[in-house]
């Protein structure tokens, strides 16, 4: 209601009024009419009204579409699309706030931002940044973990709360502006600052984080300095600018594009939980892979050692070849002495000196035939020379002969008294006996025992000896008895 204050002309209104009347002027000025902008800070609301702003060179205008007509809609509205709006002007009193509510939208051509992003992405991509041959693994568990973010806004508490979840690790944060002038080169310098730190406080990883926002909020990150420090990093980077939805360069050159910075850090690091799980498990399995192994051996060896022949029975058929070598051992060294004998005997009978002195009469006699049908002279003297050099051959001979005979029948002597020594005659004057049942050798307690008839043969003869009805053996001497004395 109009009032006018006391002592004055200027007419009075509440603010609800002043709002109506703005509402009012506002619809009847304009009525409908046509928008051409670009589209900025789109979103749409739980209920399903979409909220967006039309914006040129030189101004910003809000603007609302319900629910009803965004659902006849022909295409996905986004930032940076230019579009034409056909709605009525009007003001939303509560925020003092002129508006459009848009019943009618059409696309017009990409916006100004939209075109520069695409021409700034051309021309890095035909650079080769983007290639993906130029990134790299991002580090399983890395000790220090750099966050290029604000140190005001919930994402770097968001990354602190995950990671101390997942594997609490250090975390150093440059604090930085993520909007605004002088945000891209504050980023920039940030990724250039954690690549020249040197030590053990250098960062295995870097996280450029930031929230949602409209395309103008997230411009500094489509920046060319920033895209370019991102690529030239040395340290592997995750992005995780704005939502899922939101795409900027700098996602296109780092090594991993994160759709939140809660899941930036979950890429980071793994979970330590899950970890330990892991190394149980692979612990159990290494434990059962090992028991299994050792059973298997160990029966594979049962297997082989049934298929092997018991060690005992590998010595039967030595000790019998033993057994009989050791008793033909004495024949064996008396043969090969008689046989030594009879070939020595021989070779003395070859060499005696008769038959040599008959050879060298008998070679004389045939030199002398020989002779008498030569020249007399020089044939004697040849002869006479032959004879001498015969007569010498002869006697060294005889020598030769002589030692010869004497070493051999010395050598035959120790070996007759090697044979003597290694007798069994021998052995029984050293204190031992041979037990015999008949012609057949006792070696064994038990068949003692059951023998009837048991002979002991020391080294002066044999001592017979014959069962008793208890079972003691009582001697029975096979020599002359000494006489007893007869009683008194």
């Amino acid at each position: 209601m109009q009032q006018e204050l006391p002592g004055s002309n200027i007419p009075a209104f509440t603010v609800s009024e002043i709002s109506g009347k703005l509402k009012r002027t506002l619809e009847d000025t304009f009525g409908h009419v046509r928008i051409r902008g670009e589209l900025s800070g789109f979103k749409r609301a739980a209920s399903g009204h979409l909220y967006f702003g039309l914006k040129d060179e030189k101004s910003l205008m809000d603007g609302v579409m319900w629910k009803g007509v965004a659902g006849r809609l022909t295409f996905r509205p986004e930032d940076g699309l230019e579009v034409i709006a056909t709605g009525k002007v009007t003001a939303y009193g509560a925020r003092s706030k002129y508006q459009i509510v848009v019943d009618r939208m059409e696309p017009a051509g990409a916006g100004a931002l939209m075109a520069l992003l695409e021409q700034r992405r051309k021309m890095l991509a035909a650079e080769g940044l983007f290639e993906p041959m130029r990134k790299r693994p991002i580090p399983f568990l890395p000790q220090t973990i750099g966050v290029v973010t604000s140190p005001t806004g919930a994402v770097i508490r968001d990354i602190l709360h995950r990671l101390s979840d997942r594997f609490p690790r250090r975390v150093l944060l440059w604090p930085v502006i993520v909007q605004g002038d002088g945000a891209a080169e504050q980023v920039t310098a940030a990724i250039q600052g954690f690549n020249r730190m040197t030590g053990p406080n250098r960062p295995d990883l870097l996280i450029v984080a930031r929230g949602g926002g409209s395309i103008e909020d997230l411009w500094a990150f489509n920046e060319e300095s920033v895209v370019r420090a991102a690529a030239a990093s040395d340290i592997p980077l995750i992005s995780a600018v704005g939502h899922e939805t939101d795409t900027t360069l700098i996602d296109y050159v780092s090594d991993l594009r994160a759709p939140t910075p809660t899941a930036a850090a979950e890429h980071a690091v793994p979970v330590r939980l899950e970890l330990l799980a892991w190394s149980e498990s692979q612990g159990a399995r290494l434990m059962r892979g090992a028991g299994q192994a050792v059973q298997l051996r160990r029966q594979r060896l049962n297997d082989l050692s049934r298929a092997l022949p018991r060690p005992e029975g590998l010595l039967d058929t030595p000790r019998q070849r033993l057994d009989r070598a050791g008793d033909a051992l004495p024949r064996a060294l008396m043969t090969g002495v008689q046989q030594r004998q009879i070939a020595l005997s021989r070779a003395a009978a070859a060499l005696r000196p008769a038959t040599l002195r008959q050879m060298l009469e008998n070679r004389s006699d045939r030199l002398r035939n020989l002779s008498s049908r030569l020249s007399p002279r020089p044939l004697a003297q040849e002869v006479a020379r032959r004879n001498e050099q015969l007569l010498r051959l002869a006697s060294r001979l005889e020598a030769a002969q002589a030692l010869r005979l004497e070493r051999a029948v010395q050598k035959m002597r120790t070996t007759g008294r090697q044979l003597e020594i290694l007798s069994y005659k021998a052995t029984l004057e050293r204190g031992y006996a041979v037990v015999r049942d008949g012609d057949q050798i006792v070696t064994r307690r038990k068949e003692a025992a059951g023998a009837q008839n048991l002979s002991i043969e020391f080294a002066d003869g044999p001592l017979q000896i014959s069962a008793a009805v208890a079972g003691a053996p009582s001697a029975d001497l096979s020599g002359p008895q000494p006489p007893k004395e007869a009683p008194e």
